[in-house]
């Protein structure tokens, strides 16, 4: 039985909750095998950040839901047992202990405040010792200061809460420390704050489940919906103006806009807009508008009773039958045809 954490409700537009992974559904037609459920551990600690936690699991619910698929399962655990209370005062109760917990894919490691003080013994054997049960853990905030503490990160690139940037370097001179958001690779992950945390939960999800799928999770908290007033386009990175580009093709569903006029909006040529999807998205922008339009005709298809003809019109298709065609070869099944399996 898995500890669950009150569901944040997020204030979101429609569209950003309609569309259908592409790479997902995919997957989910051309195999018999469900995709592997990855198992995570989220080990709290006393004055955790309410914040840091909500932006590393709901982006798994969030998953979840989008893929209509259990893709990933947490549990809450402690150092010891009993109720933890976050700095703001959110009693969560873990369902056991890290070191009664039999390991998985990912152990999130979520001090925030009093982290020094919580190097103790007792702390870092049961990270020395999680490390050997899991296939990868991440420093959230400031959590790669117990796993360096516990002699997990030598050699390895890391970073922290950059408030404490200098004096992680500092102490331990042997962790090759980096100025970044966050470090996604390798066994030892990590990021540099409570915000960034759902930065490093999207890139995991994009490699697990595919681009689109990261897009959309995105989507879903309007992540990227504006760049900063002081990033000017030929600033921005790739997956910067991918998601930019995406919160426009999400607005404008019904009345599809040529990709120029999209790449105009952002202060961009076409060619360069398409070179920024091939590196981040691996895909060219029609085929992602596509696919996010067929995602919404696919949500109505199942969540409304609106006749296909209108659907169609909803996700800027002027002929039905035209949408039908490319809903086919999208999912492998028609509108008519899912509906009749959901009576």
């Amino acid at each position: 039985m898995h500890a669950r954490f009150p569901i944040l409700v997020t204030k979101c537009n429609f569209a950003s909750r309609i569309f259908i992974m592409r790479d997902t559904s995919i997957n989910m037609r051309n195999s018999n095998h469900s995709p592997k459920t990855r198992q995570i551990g989220v080990l709290l600690f006393p004055e955790f950040s309410n914040y840091g936690l909500a932006n590393a699991v709901e982006p798994l619910r969030a998953a979840n839901t989008l893929a209509r698929q259990k893709l990933y399962e947490w549990q809450f655990l402690g150092i010891n047992e009993g109720t933890i209370t976050s700095s703001s005062g959110l009693p969560v109760t873990p369902s056991g202990t890290l070191t009664d917990h039999p390991g998985g894919d990912l152990l999130l490691v979520m001090p925030s405040y009093d982290y020094k003080g919580l190097t103790t013994p007792t702390v870092l054997r049961a990270l020395r010792s999680a490390q050997k049960r899991f296939a990868q853990m991440a420093g959230l905030d400031t959590g790669s200061w117990l796993m360096a503490a516990a002699g997990l990160l030598e050699g390895q690139r890391a970073t922290i809460h950059w408030d404490e940037l200098v004096a992680f370097s500092e102490q331990f001179p042997e962790i090759n420390v980096v100025e970044d958001r966050y470090i996604s690779q390798g066994p030892m992950l990590s990021c540099g704050g409570a915000s960034t945390s759902i930065e490093l939960m999207l890139d995991l999800i994009g490699q697990h489940h595919g681009t689109m799928l990261r897009l959309e999770v995105a989507a879903l908290f309007m992540h990227g919906e504006r760049k900063p007033s002081d990033v000017t386009p030929l600033r921005m990175g790739d997956d910067q103006v991918v998601q930019a580009a995406v919160s426009i093709m999400r607005r404008t569903l019904e009345t599809p806009l040529p990709i120029d006029a999209i790449a105009k909006r952002l202060g961009f040529g076409l060619r360069a807009l398409e070179k920024h999807f091939a590196s981040s998205a691996g895909r060219s922008p029609r085929s992602v508008y596509v696919s996010l339009r067929l995602g919404a005709a696919r949500h109505l298809t199942e969540q409304t009773t609106l006749s296909v003809s209108e659907i169609a019109t909803r996700c800027g298709y002027e002929d039905p039958s035209a949408m039908t065609r490319a809903f086919r070869r999208e999912f492998g099944i028609t509108p008519r045809d899912i509906r009749k399996n959901l009576t």
